[in-house]
């Protein structure tokens, strides 16, 4: 019988800036606040991708409305380098913190960002659209792999 630990950590990790329509992915969050002070509002629990949650975006694209997380698509990345993602280190390395607890989330036991960067990434995550016309240089630096 599984106890879903090791199972858990069989499964490819999550990556917490997903496509809508990619493959097993949910809403964990959804983007808040103001264009300047984008904030990430956690969900408490996952929600399936259904065309209506979609549509619930309106006129914007869904990635600019909610956060999406699904099962890592490693070397199919163009953030992934073989063991890491680039695109949570290039985000540590160049955002700063949006404040100092780490945030609930339900992604996180399953995140390759965790996993990789640790409380580091956490403390950065609520700041991150994964599509926004609004983006800070940082945020556009950060999400160009070939940078």
């Amino acid at each position: 019988m599984s106890t879903g630990v090791a199972d858990r950590h069989a499964a490819p990790p999550l990556c917490p800036s997903a496509p809508a329509r990619m493959d097993g992915a949910f809403v964990f969050g959804v983007v808040g606040g103001t264009p300047e002070e984008r904030r990430v509002g956690y969900l408490n629990a996952r929600v399936p991708v259904t065309d209506e949650v979609l549509a619930l975006a309106g006129p914007v694209g869904p990635t600019e409305v909610f956060r999406f997380a699904a099962p890592c698509a490693g070397s199919g990345c163009s953030h992934f380098d073989g063991s890491d993602c680039r695109l949570v280190t290039k985000l540590v390395q160049l955002m700063p913190p949006a404040g100092k607890a780490l945030p609930a989330c339900q992604v996180r036991p399953d995140c390759r960002w965790w996993r990789q960067e640790g409380k580091s990434a956490c403390m950065r995550c609520p700041l991150i659209v994964t599509d926004s016309s609004g983006r800070s240089e940082s945020e556009r630096m950060a999400a160009n792999p070939a940078v």
